[in-house]
């Protein structure tokens, strides 16, 4: 039994907490900045997740959700950078009301937020439903 088979469960149940713990910590905060970084390491354990259960699913998932991470949360970062440019803050209570006064902007932050999220039909969705198929047949 290779060493990465042996300690798969371990590194299973410290993601597990890694993405329960970085969840409920992105869910109090009020920075837009914060949200993404938390949200961010919570999407990195279930990269960890995928490429420990050594199927090719999930190494699949895992790859494609890196790259679609790097896409999304990049896009984001630039959102955000546009918004603290024109409002000096990145506080969310004081973007209410955006969509009347920037409504392209708020529909690509909108579907960046969505595919942040891994809605349906995104390539986050894709990749992390690969890494739970191949949790599946590695634990079957």
């Amino acid at each position: 039994m290779t060493r990465q088979l042996f300690f798969a469960p371990f590194v299973f149940v410290i993601c597990t907490f890694g993405i329960i713990y970085a969840s409920l910590t992105t869910i109090q905060q009020i920075d837009l900045k914060k949200i993404i970084a938390y949200s961010s390491v919570g999407h990195m354990a279930v990269v960890c997740i995928g490429i420990f259960s050594n199927v090719s699913q999930s190494i699949l998932g895992s790859i494609l959700l890196m790259v679609s991470h790097g896409i999304v949360s990049g896009a984001l970062f630039l959102c955000i950078g546009i918004l603290y440019e024109r409002y000096n803050t990145r506080l969310i209570k004081y973007y209410a009301g955006l969509l009347t006064t920037k409504p392209l902007f708020s529909t690509f932050f909108t579907l960046f937020t969505m595919a942040n999220i891994g809605m349906p039909g995104t390539n986050s969705f894709i990749g992390e439903f690969l890494i739970i198929l191949g949790c599946f047949l590695f634990n079957s």
